[in-house]
C-alpha cells in the first residue's frame, strides 16, 4: 500500500559567532563554512584575511550537526543542506541568516557594507544570503562553491551586488573550469564587477584567496 508523505515546519536554533572590530566598523563580513566543518573555524580564516581586523566578522554556523565519525573524534560538525527537502531547507536558512544579519546590523551599524563569503557548500549560502535574505549586500567572495541554479533565473531587477570573487583551485573537482565560467557569464550579465582567481591547489582556503579577498573588502569599504 502506498504512503503518505507530510511536512511540517519544525522550530529549530542556529548559532553565530561575531568578533568585533578594532576601533570603528568598516563594514560587516558574513561568512559561511564548508560541509564537515563549523563556523569557529571559519572564524579563524576570516580574522586572517588582510584588513578583516577593521570589520565586525560574522561566522554563521550550519543548521544541520552532524558526528564527523570518519575523524574518530566524535566531533560535532555541520552541512547546510541535501537533496532531501531541499527546498524547504533552503527556506529554513534564509530565513535564519536573514535574523542573523539583521541582529548584526543593528549592533554594529545599518549604513555599512554587507560582504558575504563562503566556502564549498557555504559559497552556495553566501549567494542565498546576498540575493534572498533582503538586506542589501555590497560584495559577495566564493570560493570553491557555484551560483546556486534557483538564483541563476531570477528577475532583472534582482539585488545583485556590485562586485563579486569567484575563486577556485586549479586541481578542484568540484568547483570546475566550466562551473566558474558558467558563473562568470550570468554574473557578467547582471552587471557584477568581477575578479576571478585560480590559484595552485585543490578544493581548499589558501593565502592566495585570502589576499582577493582582502582587496575586495578594501574596495567594498571605500565604496
Amino acid at each position: 500500500m502506498a504512503h503518505e508523505v507530510h511536512v511540517v515546519e519544525a522550530r529549530t536554533h542556529g548559532r553565530f559567532l561575531v568578533r568585533a572590530p578594532q576601533g570603528v566598523a568598516r563594514g560587516v563580513l558574513v561568512g559561511f563554512h564548508g560541509y564537515m566543518q563549523d563556523a569557529a573555524i571559519l572564524l579563524d580564516e576570516l580574522a586572517a584575511i588582510p584588513g578583516a581586523e577593521r570589520w565586525a566578522l560574522v561566522s554563521v554556523d550550519a543548521l544541520h550537526a552532524f558526528y564527523a565519525r570518519s575523524s574518530g573524534t566524535g566531533r560535532v560538525v555541520r552541512g547546510w543542506m541535501t537533496r532531501d527537502l531541499r527546498e524547504e531547507a533552503i527556506e529554513d536558512n534564509v530565513r535564519y541568516v536573514r535574523d542573523v544579519i539583521e541582529r548584526t546590523r543593528a549592533r554594529f551599524g545599518w549604513r555599512l557594507p554587507v560582504v558575504a563569503l563562503g566556502f564549498s557548500q557555504g559559497a552556495s549560502m553566501a549567494w542565498r544570503a546576498a540575493l534572498l535574505a533582503g538586506h542589501e549586500t555590497a560584495a559577495v567572495a566564493a570560493l570553491g562553491g557555484d551560483l546556486p541554479p534557483e538564483l541563476a533565473g531570477l528577475a532583472a531587477g534582482a539585488p545583485f551586488p556590485r562586485r563579486a570573487l569567484l575563486a577556485r583551485g586549479e586541481s578542484d573537482e568540484w568547483y570546475t573550469a566550466e562551473k566558474i565560467a558558467a558563473d562568470r557569464a550570468r554574473l557578467a550579465a547582471r552587471g557584477v564587477e568581477l575578479t576571478e582567481l585560480v590559484f595552485a591547489g585543490g578544493h581548499e582556503w589558501t593565502g592566495a584567496f585570502a589576499a582577493a579577498a582582502g582587496a575586495l573588502l578594501e574596495r567594498a569599504g571605500a565604496a
